[in-house]
């Protein structure tokens, strides 16, 4: 399993694995999507393209939800499929096509509205495969 829900008494606390840091994030996109809406019904319709610099990972991850949610539950877009690039010069670099199609609310299911990310629990361990963890505010 790509993510999977982990036990918190008000907010979304998510956890995540990747066979890389590309891969993990993909399947945080993944993991956001779908807790907005039913990510099954999402067609792959057009793409849309998200671009994130941070100065540390964690920073990264925090934007990267951060646009996510707002592709999702302002733009109204609900992301399928997630191809992730990450690259460091220095900084981070994100940049991310994202494949799927305009929300529907009758077809897609609406799940519940994210908030925002947190930092608070958010824990990344770059290793093999890659594991990360995060809240997210509902």
């Amino acid at each position: 399993m790509a993510y999977r829900d982990l036990d918190h008494m008000t907010d979304a606390f998510i956890e995540v694995v990747g066979n890389t840091m590309d891969e993990a994030f993909e399947n945080a996109g993944i993991s956001v999507v779908d807790t907005i809406v039913d990510i099954k019904s999402v067609e792959n319709k057009e793409d849309r393209e998200i671009e994130i610099h941070a100065n540390d990972l964690k920073n990264l991850l925090y934007s990267w939800l951060e646009e996510v949610i707002i592709l999702t539950i302002t733009d109204g877009f609900a992301g399928k499929i997630f191809n992730v690039k990450i690259t460091k010069n220095g900084t981070y670099h994100l940049v991310a096509k994202v494949n799927g199609e305009e929300i529907n609310f009758v077809k897609h299911h609406f799940k519940m509205e994210i908030k925002s990310p947190t930092y608070h629990l958010m824990e990344i361990i770059d290793e093999k495969p890659v594991l990360m963890r995060f809240l997210l505010d509902l």
